[in-house]
C-alpha cells in the first residue's frame, strides 16, 4: 500500500507560518490585501471565491472583492485593472478566468503588476518561474504540488521526474520547478510517443493534464512519488476525481496525492502566501 500524501497538513503546517508572519507585519503597521477581481457570477468563481476568503480569514489577510458586471467593456475593465494596481493598501492581486469574450484575457492578464500577480498569470511571473527570479510569483497549483514534495521530505535532486501536460498553469511551471531544484525532467503531452514507457521510469510523476482517471498501472513503478494535480468531474461516480485511476494505480506506487484531499486542498495556502510574501516585498 501507498503512504497517501495527504494535503490537510501540508496546509495547516503552511497556515500557521503563515499567520506569524502576517501578526509580524501587522505589528509594523501592514496590514495583507487580497483583491479577488471577479467579472459576472459564474458558480465556480463564487465557490472558489468564498473558499479563498475562509482561507484569507484563518491567517489574518484581509480580502477586497472587486465585482463588476459581465456587460463591462474592455476599456472600463482595464481602468479599474489600473485603479487596484495603484492601490498601495492592495498587495496581492486575484483575477479569476475565462473572462467574458468581449474582453482580450491575454491583455487583462498582462495588466496586472507582477509585483501584485499573485496567481503567476502574467509574462513576467511566467519569466520568473522559467529564470528561477523573484519576478512576480509561480502560479499556484504548480507552487502547492512542489510544497507537498518538500512537506513529506522528498527531494527532487538527482531525481528522475516526468510531467503530464505542458499547460502555462502547471505543466510547464511545476517542470521548471523541479529542474531548478535540480531534478532530471521530461515534460510529456499530446504527441509524446510512448508516454507509459518514458513515465514508468520516473522517480517522480507529477499528473496534470486534465484527463479524467488516465494514469493507469502502466504509467508507473513501484517506487515512485505521484502527485495528481488533475481536478476532474466523474459523471458516471458524481463527484470529484484526478488524472490519476487512485484504485489501481495506489496499490503499486511509493507515494500518492488523493484527489480530493491533496495538492487543491494546498493551493489556496499558497495563495495567502503569495499575498504575505507580495506585502513584504512591497
Amino acid at each position: 500500500m501507498a503512504e497517501i500524501l495527504k494535503g490537510a497538513p501540508v496546509a495547516a503546517a503552511l497556515s500557521e507560518s503563515v499567520r506569524s508572519e502576517v501578526e509580524e507585519l501587522k505589528a509594523q503597521g501592514i496590514v495583507p490585501m487580497l483583491a479577488i477581481v471577479r467579472v459576472g457570477e459564474r458558480p465556480d468563481d463564487l465557490a472558489y471565491e468564498r473558499g479563498a476568503v475562509k482561507r484569507a480569514e484563518k491567517v489574518g489577510v484581509e480580502v477586497r472583492s472587486e465585482v463588476f458586471p459581465a456587460d463591462i467593456t474592455e476599456e472600463e475593465f482595464f481602468r479599474e485593472l489600473d485603479r487596484i494596481n495603484k492601490d498601495d493598501a492592495v498587495h496581492g492581486i486575484l483575477m479569476f478566468q475565462p473572462l467574458p469574450k468581449h474582453i482580450d484575457t491575454a491583455g487583462a492578464r498582462d495588466r496586472i503588476d507582477p509585483a501584485k500577480d499573485i496567481d503567476g498569470c502574467t509574462a513576467i511571473s511566467m519569466a520568473g518561474v522559467f529564470t528561477n527570479r523573484p519576478l512576480g510569483f509561480p502560479p499556484c497549483t504548480a507552487a502547492a504540488a512542489m510544497e507537498i514534495l518538500h512537506y513529506y521530505g522528498i527531494d527532487p535532486k538527482g531525481k528522475r521526474a516526468a510531467v503530464i501536460g505542458r499547460s502555462l498553469v502547471i505543466g510547464r511551471p511545476v517542470a521548471m520547478m523541479l529542474m531548478h531544484e535540480n531534478a532530471t525532467v521530461t515534460n510529456c503531452h499530446t504527441r509524446t510517443t510512448d508516454v507509459p514507457g518514458i513515465t514508468r521510469t520516473a522517480d517522480i510523476l507529477i499528473a496534470a493534464a486534465g484527463v479524467l482517471r488516465s494514469v493507469t498501472p502502466e504509467y508507473v513503478n513501484p517506487d515512485q512519488i505521484v502527485i495528481d494535480v488533475g481536478i476532474n468531474w466523474d459523471e458516471k461516480k458524481g463527484g470529484i476525481a484526478g488524472d490519476v485511476d487512485f484504485d489501481v494505480v495506489e496499490p503499486v506506487v511509493k507515494a500518492i496525492t488523493p484527489v480530493p484531499g491533496g495538492v487543491g486542498s494546498v493551493t489556496s495556502t499558497i495563495l495567502m502566501k503569495h499575498v504575505v510574501e507580495a506585502a513584504k516585498r512591497i
